[in-house]
């Protein structure tokens, strides 16, 4: 069924942002309205950097829309967000979204990729965090304060593949981790971490793990647990800018020779096949 964009509600000054009614990117009420037109026949909407303090109303209307794009705005709530029932990758990142108001998002039953950086999700009490959809397998999280991973992200019913909590303010990781089975990617560079739990072992799938920027050091017992080297698939290791460990440090960790052979076999198969390989010691001098 075809919708009626040009006699739907039009687009106020509030809906485009600024008190002037001028998007930060110079486009118009027409732009977004062709290209809202134009989402009805593609299923994919981009909407970045238009100064946008709510989503469009006619945005609810594209029912079987499969992406979408947010990002950059001066977004607050998520509308009726729900609606989109056919979402499958969702993008708000640089926007005013506070915990509270996520938790519409619990209701979109087919998003896999789920962006939320630089938001203002800080330190969010469980109860405020919502539950994520079911099927979402990457999720981003960056530079939103959090001291604390809320427990709604370690449900082990999520099929959880990457995870990228980076730039926030997060001094340890829960044992709960371990309750993403599906998890192969984790991105916790430039917090300040100073230990991983030994649980994270039990992350079977896990290959590749980015700690750059933390507060790792040579200590007893040690920061990472050899269970992460022994029992996972992990081949890509980033420790850049733990200033405190070593090369030297890292070669005496129980388990990291294993490791070392792992991340040798594969990156041996990379050379056969002519690819430029890094094989510095994750990172560290």
């Amino acid at each position: 069924m075809k919708i009626g964009f040009l006699e739907a509600k039009p687009l106020t000054r509030r809906t485009m942002g600024n008190s002037g009614g001028k998007p930060t990117n110079k486009t118009g009420k027409r732009v977004v309205t062709q290209k809202l037109e134009t989402a009805q026949k593609t299923n994919v909407l981009s909407l970045t950097e238009h100064g946008l303090e709510e989503i469009p109303g006619q945005v609810f209307q594209l029912t079987s829309l499969r992406t979408l794009d947010l990002s950059k705005n001066k977004i607050k709530n998520l509308g009726n967000i729900s609606q989109l029932k056919e979402l499958k990758s969702l993008n708000c990142d640089q926007n005013l979204l506070a915990a509270r108001s996520l938790s519409s998002i619990s209701n979109l039953p087919k998003l896999a990729i789920l962006s939320l950086g630089k938001n203002r999700l800080e330190n969010p009490a469980n109860q405020s965090f919502p539950p994520l959809p079911p099927k979402v397998k990457t999720l981003k999280l960056h530079g939103n304060s959090f001291s604390s991973i809320p427990k709604q992200i370690c449900d082990p019913k999520l099929p959880l593949e990457k995870l990228d909590l980076s730039c926030n303010n997060l001094a340890c990781v829960p044992s709960e981790i371990c309750n993403l089975a599906a998890l192969t990617d984790l991105n916790l560079d430039k917090n300040a971490i100073v230990s991983l739990p030994n649980e994270m072992g039990q992350l079977k799938k896990l290959k590749a793990l980015s700690l750059r920027n933390n507060y790792l050091t040579k200590s007893y017992p040690q920061p990472i647990p050899s269970s992460l080297f022994v029992d996972t698939l992990l081949i890509d290791l980033n420790l850049h800018g733990n200033d405190r460990l070593t090369s030297t440090d890292l070669n005496e960790f129980d388990g990291f020779d294993v490791f070392l052979e792992r991340r040798k076999k594969k990156k041996d198969k990379s050379l056969h096949g002519g690819a430029m390989v890094d094989m510095s010691v994750c990172g560290l001098k």
